[in-house]
């Protein structure tokens, strides 16, 4: 007797998350998986990560007030800010949540979004151990090789700070990738501030840290060309994904 199987799709962003957890849990990379909060104190979300008190990003424009204190988190970064204060010594942590911003939306940018946050501390971890895992992950992630630079950037929770840009490597590169640097997230050594913030004695411990929009690295993995379609509900859209046995 015959059975039919019942297709099952899966969104993008919940298959790009679980295989972004799946890379970074693997034991040669050894990331501890977190959660946070999306309704965030001031403090999480700009104190402990040294945003100044005048910076743009705490203005409504920016930022969506939920009352003086909180507000829907404007990264998942926020995550880090908890983790530093809940842990001692060397640790390696990743967190995939929901972010937003009060900004208007187009091809590029949504209200809310996704990110993709690690961060690693120890005595000796420097930029180079970031190179690395930064190529390791992309790697696995988009199915092949890949090259990495950086670039100085400037973020307050760390110093120095690099905006990562990617190049796919190899004979399978698709077409409109092929020789592109893409600029794909942001990262550097956190600021001794926040490890200070976070109860880290920056004179003995130091940490990279890097995070970014899961939906440009979705977009990337499947050619899509506007992120506002990870969100509008076509089951047109979702049912292209399938559920691999």
């Amino acid at each position: 007797m015959s059975i039919n199987k019942q297709t099952t799709h899966i969104h993008p962003l919940t298959s790009a998350i679980r295989e972004i957890v799946a890379i970074f849990s693997e034991p040669e990379m050894g990331f501890e998986v977190a959660q946070g909060p999306e309704l965030e104190t001031e403090h999480y979300n700009f104190d402990a990560l040294n945003v100044a008190k005048d910076h743009p990003a705490r203005d409504m424009q920016d930022t969506f007030w939920v009352d003086k204190d909180h507000v829907l988190r404007t990264h998942d970064t926020a995550v880090t800010a908890h983790k530093l204060e809940e842990n001692e010594g060397e640790m390696r942590f990743l967190s995939c949540g929901k972010a937003y911003r009060n900004e208007a939306t187009d091809m590029t940018h949504e209200a809310q979004f996704y990110q993709v946050d690690a961060f690693a501390i120890g005595k000796d971890v420097t930029l180079a151990h970031l190179k690395g895992t930064l190529e390791t992950f992309f790697g696995k992630f988009l199915g092949g090789a890949v090259e990495i630079r950086f670039r100085p950037g400037f973020f307050p929770f760390v110093e120095p700070g690099v905006e990562v840009d990617m190049k796919l490597i190899g004979d399978n590169v698709p077409e409109r990738l092929q020789g592109k640097w893409i600029e794909i997230l942001g990262a550097g050594m956190l600021h001794p501030n926040v490890l200070r913030a976070g109860g880290i004695d920056p004179e003995e411990y130091q940490g990279w840290a890097f995070g970014g929009g899961i939906e440009r690295l979705a977009m990337l993995k499947w050619g899509i060309d506007d992120v506002r379609i990870f969100h509008s509900g076509d089951l047109r859209f979702i049912q292209q994904f399938i559920v691999s046995d």
